[in-house]
C-alpha cells in the first residue's frame, strides 16, 4: 500500500482509534477510518467537497439518503 500522510480530523477523539482520517493524494483524496487502516476509500475533489457539504449540512445518517 503506497504511504500517505494522514490527518485526523479535528472532532475526533483525541485518544484511542475513533476517527476519520484524509490524506491528499495527487489531484484528489484518501480517507479511512482509524480502526481499519487498511481499508482506504479515494475521491476526486468534486466527490469529496459534496460529500463533506452533505455531512456539514446535517445530512450525516437523515433517513433515505
Amino acid at each position: 500500500m503506497t504511504e500517505y500522510r494522514w490527518q485526523k480530523s479535528s472532532f475526533s477523539e483525541h485518544d484511542g482509534n475513533n476517527c476519520v482520517e484524509i490524506a491528499v493524494v495527487g489531484p484528489g483524496v484518501a480517507l479511512r477510518e482509524s480502526d481499519e487502516p487498511g481499508r482506504v476509500i479515494q475521491a476526486d475533489p468534486v466527490a469529496f467537497r459534496a460529500l463533506t457539504g452533505w455531512i456539514k449540512a446535517g445530512r450525516w445518517g437523515a433517513p433515505g439518503r
